[in-house]
This record gives structure tokens, sequence and C-alpha cells, in this order.
């Protein structure tokens, strides 16, 4: 776990701001102590233009930095782009503040400008345009979750400002709102409990990771065809570990408010044996990773050998991926879905394996039938915006160790990648919530 704690008071009040991610997937550097700076508004009332009354308001600025993932040796860079940080701050009644017109006004509510200096050092800056910043007072609520549309990319700076309540506390904010260990396995018992009936679920651990975590799966449906769902392989990615989450409780039935499953989860269990590894990248989410486990290998790019002397997968690098591939090699794989979330475009989309070695017409008419069919049942996906494919074999070959591409190879299956957005969704959007 990480851990970043500083706090500072304000030069002429008995204020403090104190930054901290020791806590589950945080990440985030303090860079130097809160400064705080006054502004002040005048308001004319008179037909003259006069000024008749003026007020000053203490902003606070703290300066922060995103800390990198461990270098990725394949790709030969060290990935960031993710935060989560704890922002706690006391004694906002005691702000100075000033008016002409009545000096016992009560003390605005303090102003925070957050500043990450070194957002323009991220693995995708051309991502943070459009981004809004996601915050929320506790961290366990997830109705509480909002974002700052106040949130501005410029000269390498990524900035936004917070009003924090007159009795102070702490405030969350993050890139996109954290997905914890213990809820990974709160959500991991849930599905072991129900062992039983036509929505039955069975959990396994198939390996472990470097740092000991199992690397569960749960298995669903009794088909004869083999469906294998694995999510956060990329560990800053928390909304595939969100969906997750709700494609149990649809297959499982706790979405449905008698407790009874519809029609539709009915004849996929029927037709289907399902694995669904809800997390992936286990270590790397605990670490507040964007892309890497703890050893800082990106587990998308682990599927395969695909530069000589960099043997992929490994138990010493990336077991992870090494135990889930062989669990598939000995189910054998008939559909395979990889979930993701993109820094970049605002939509939800999917990318398909084309042009690897086994792409033909049966593939390419399955890719389409499923995204056509995935658009028209949910407004929430859309099969025109997503990432250019490749144009022909020999541009698909040096991508054989992404999941997606290597498991329509390796089965010659229908194999897919979901990707959903850290911005608001723009073909459905909701930028208060979305």
């Amino acid at each position: 776990m990480s851990s970043s704690s500083s706090s500072c008071p304000s030069p002429a009040n008995d204020v403090t701001v104190s930054i901290s991610d020791a806590f589950d997937g945080g990440n985030i550097t303090l860079l130097e102590p809160p400064t705080t700076t006054t502004t002040t508004t005048a308001t004319a009332s008179d037909e003259d233009g006069t000024s008749s009354s003026s007020s000053s308001a203490a902003v606070v600025v703290v300066k922060l930095a995103i800390k990198p993932d461990p270098y990725t040796e394949l790709e030969e860079t060290r990935h960031m782009q993710y935060f989560a940080f704890r922002a706690t701050v006391v004694g906002v009644g005691g702000l100075s503040s000033s008016s002409s017109s009545s000096s016992s006004s009560p003390p605005p509510p303090l102003r925070v400008k957050y500043v990450i200096e070194n957002a323009g050092d991220a693995s995708y800056p051309v991502a943070w345009k459009g981004t809004t910043v996601c915050y929320n007072a506790d961290l366990g609520d997830d109705d509480g979750w909002r974002r700052n549309t106040g949130t501005r990319y410029r000269d390498g700076t990524l900035t936004w400002e917070h009003v924090h309540d007159e009795g102070g506390g702490s405030v969350y904010f993050s890139y996109f709102p954290p997905y914890s260990y213990s809820r990974h396995l709160d959500l991991v018992a849930r599905c072991a409990k129900q062992n039983g009936g036509s929505a039955g679920a069975r959990v396994r651990s198939l390996g472990r990771t470097l740092q000991g975590r199992e690397i569960d799966c749960v298995e669903a449906g009794t088909g004869k065809l083999q469906c294998w769902i694995v999510h956060r392989q990329h560990p800053g990615e928390t909304q595939a570990e969100y969906y997750a989450e709700g494609l149990l409780g649809r297959l499982l039935g706790w979405d449905a408010s008698d407790g009874v499953l519809d029609d539709v989860a009915k004849e996929v269990l029927g037709e289907y044996t399902l694995r669904i590894v809800p997390c992936m990248c286990l270590d790397g989410a605990v670490l507040g990773h964007l892309r890497t486990n703890s050893a800082g290998a990106n587990l998308n790019r682990e599927w395969t050998t695909v530069r000589g002397e960099y043997a992929a997968p490994s138990l010493e690098r990336s077991p992870e991926v090494y135990h889930v591939l062989r669990a598939m090699d000995e189910t054998g794989v008939d559909v395979f879905l990889d979930v993701h979330g993109d820094e970049e475009l605002p939509y939800n989309f999917i990318s398909g394996a084309e042009h690897t070695p086994r792409w033909g017409e049966r593939l390419r008419n399955l890719h389409g039938a499923f995204v056509a069919s995935y658009a028209r049942s949910n407004d929430d996906m859309q099969a025109v915006i997503g990432y250019p494919p490749p144009r022909s074999p020999a541009e698909a070959l040096p991508y054989l160790n992404v999941a997606a591409n290597q498991a329509a190879t390796r089965f010659d299956c229908l194999s897919l990648t979901l990707e959903m957005p850290f911005k608001d969704c723009a073909s459905n959007p909701d930028p208060e919530r979305g």
C-alpha cells in the first residue's frame, strides 16, 4: 500500500489541509506544503458603479504529483495516469474574511485548488482534455460520487477547485472511483455463498499473484460452450471490476427485486459455462498502479512471447496471465471477453481481433453480430467510434501478446475487448455523475 501524507496550517489561520494516499489503491505525492492566497471580490450596487462592499476569501493551493508504476521492461516506460487520494481539512470556520458592509458575516467555506503538476508526463496526456475528476466524502458510498466539471488541463497541469464544507472533514478525489481489495473479497465471498440452484456459482483459485493474493475465478452456468470473461488487467481501470460486479449480479440474480433470474440470464446459463475473473491485477490494484502488477508487467502484453529474449507469460513476472491461460487451455474457449477502461475516448466500444492468424469470414460475422446486438440492447454502447483496427496481418502480428488477439489465435474463437470511458459517456451524458 502506498503512503503519502502531509499537512500545513494557513499562514494567518488555524486551517490545515492534509493529503494522504495511505489507503487501498491510493496514489499521489504532495510536492510541497500547501500555500494560501487571498482573492478579493468587489460588489457594485450604486448607479455610478461605485463599489459598496468587498470581500476576501482564502484559496489554498495544493501541488501534487502522480506516482508512476514500476518500470515496464517490454514497453520500456513507467506508466502513470491513475490517482486517488484523501484531502482532510481542519479549521475551515477559522478562515479570515472581511466585508466592509458587515463585519459579523460568517466566514466562507474553504476553497482549495488542487494542481497535479506532472499531468503532462502521464502515459496519455492527450486524454486529460475533457477529464473531470471524481470526488466523494464517503469512500464506501457508491451513490455519493460526483464529477468536478470545473476540471481543466493546461500547460501540463491538471487543476480543479473544491469548496470544502465549513465543518471541514475529508474528501476523496480520484481519476475514477476506486474499487478496493476488500470489496473484491466481498464480491467473491457473495458468489461463493450462492453455490446451488439454477443460478449457482462456484469459486476457485487459479493461482496466486506475486504478493500472494488469490486469482479468483467465478464459474456459473451448465452449458457446453465455454465463455471466459476477464476484468481489470490494468489495475487503474477500476470501472472494469464494477462491470464484473454488475455482470455477476445479473447472472446470479442479485439485480432482480424478487431474486428470480430473468429469461436472458437463464438462457445464457443454460448454453454456456462462464468463467469470470473479476480482477486480474490484484497487486497493482492495491498499490494504486495504472497498468502494471507489482513487478512492472503490463498483463495485457504478457499473453505470448513476441520478443525472443522476453518470455511471456512467466511465473516470475506475470503469474496472473500464466495461471489464467493455463486454465483456459484446460477448458477450451468458445467466447473470450476482456473488459477494460479507456482514458481518451468518451465512449463505450468493442474492439476485435482483426487480421490475427485465425481471422476470417466466420469470426468477422460473429464479431459484427455481437457488437450490433450489444448496441441494440444497451444504449450506453455504440458501434461507430473506437480503436482503428490493424489494416493487415503484418500490422496485427506484433500484438499477439494482447489477450483478445492471443485468445482468438489460440482457440479460433470470438474474442473481444470491451472498453469503457474514464470520462463522462458522450453518447449518454450525465456531466455530474456519468
